[in-house]
């Protein structure tokens, strides 16, 4: 199958999927969360699939996250029923993906951001290039880290997941490799190499390993530490302000600009996920992107992001209140995992 945005295909013993807006930086729609699906359980179903492999046109991104000026426009014309359902849609992606019966290979080479990431790491192998980046920059739109990635970032060392998910700044491919989110690297000119293989009778360890330079995250774990192990926002930033690392001032900068009451729900997050399972973060993402997501932060931020592009959106004050609402049980409208 060939629907433009996405390319679906059995080469040897291998399903592929392609994510094909290179334009977009494969930004997922609707409609390609779809057709993801589809071609998952049309893959499961045929013996001669050993594994499937999902990778990206393009040069500069795996993918950069969901169509946000779709969700935008959506939220501006009182349809939260068509946000709310494609978040439902992207979270159960994910799920299938987490509990896919067969080996699935996930190859990033450039950026992974937002809905991207959900695609990356819920495969089994996630591999990279060494110019893969990975960020989950939702609090600079006033979201959060969502697609279950605080399942992730709440097992990573010495805070280093809240300072990911509170600055929204980047890791690189060693970063990914030092924290678990990427399972090998490879070099960038392997990868044909290692796509064959895989449409045959070989596995991601055929091809060699790259050599990467040390983790930067890694060596600033102990600045991260001493501030992002604090309470709430406030504590974090005065850590920040009284260092006087440079990295420090670099994530207190990013920290500034982002959304106040985005950055307490992605603490509260996780917090919370450090003791849950990843269907447990799945739900709770869709409790907040019910409660919250579809509010009005998330509309500035795109509008300042996308639309105007002024780089200038106005948040409103901290509220708590807000937070504690984000994280409210939805009853009968709960997300509904199937195993």
């Amino acid at each position: 199958m060939d629907s433009g945005d996405l390319i679906v295909e059995r080469l040897g013993s291998a399903g592929f999927i392609t994510l094909n807006r290179p334009r977009a930086l494969n930004a997922l729609t609707l409609d390609m969360t779809r057709a993801i699906a589809a071609a998952l359980i049309a893959f499961e179903a045929d013996p001669a699939v050993l594994r499937v492999v999902i990778k990206a046109a393009g040069d500069r991104a795996f993918c950069a996250g969901g169509d946000i000026r779709a969700l935008y426009d959506w939220g501006r014309a009182g349809r939260a029923d068509l946000q709310i359902g494609f978040w439902r849609e992207e979270y159960s992606l994910d799920w299938r993906l987490a509990r896919y019966p067969k080996p699935v290979v996930a190859l990033c080479d450039g950026l992974t951001m937002g809905g991207g990431v959900g695609l990356f790491i819920h495969a089994a192998h996630r591999i990279v290039t060494e110019r893969a980046k990975f960020a989950m920059p939702e609090v600079g739109i006033g979201f959060f880290p969502d697609v279950g990635a605080t399942h992730v970032l709440a097992r990573a060392p010495r805070h280093i997941g809240d300072f990911l998910a509170v600055t929204g700044l980047d890791a690189d491919a060693a970063d990914m490799m030092a924290l678990g989110v990427a399972t090998r690297s490879v070099a960038r000119a392997d990868l044909a190499a290692l796509e064959a293989a895989l449409a045959g009778e070989g596995a991601p360890g055929d091809v060699a390993s790259a050599t990467l330079a040390p983790s930067r995250l890694l060596a600033e774990a102990a600045t991260i530490e001493a501030a992002f192990s604090a309470q709430g926002r406030a504590a974090i930033m005065a850590r920040l302000a009284a260092s006087s690392s440079s990295f420090a001032a670099e994530a207190l900068a990013a920290m500034r600009q982002k959304c106040p009451t985005s950055q307490e729900v992605a603490l509260r997050q996780i917090a919370e996920a450090r003791g849950s399972t990843l269907a447990q973060t799945l739900r709770r993402d869709f409790r907040i992107v019910c409660n919250f997501g579809t509010g009005p932060e998330f509309l500035e931020g795109i509008r300042a992001a996308v639309v105007d592009k002024d780089r200038a959106p106005k948040w409103a004050p901290f509220d708590p209140a807000v937070v504690a609402r984000a994280f409210a049980p939805l009853g009968a409208g709960e997300l509904i995992l199937h195993d």
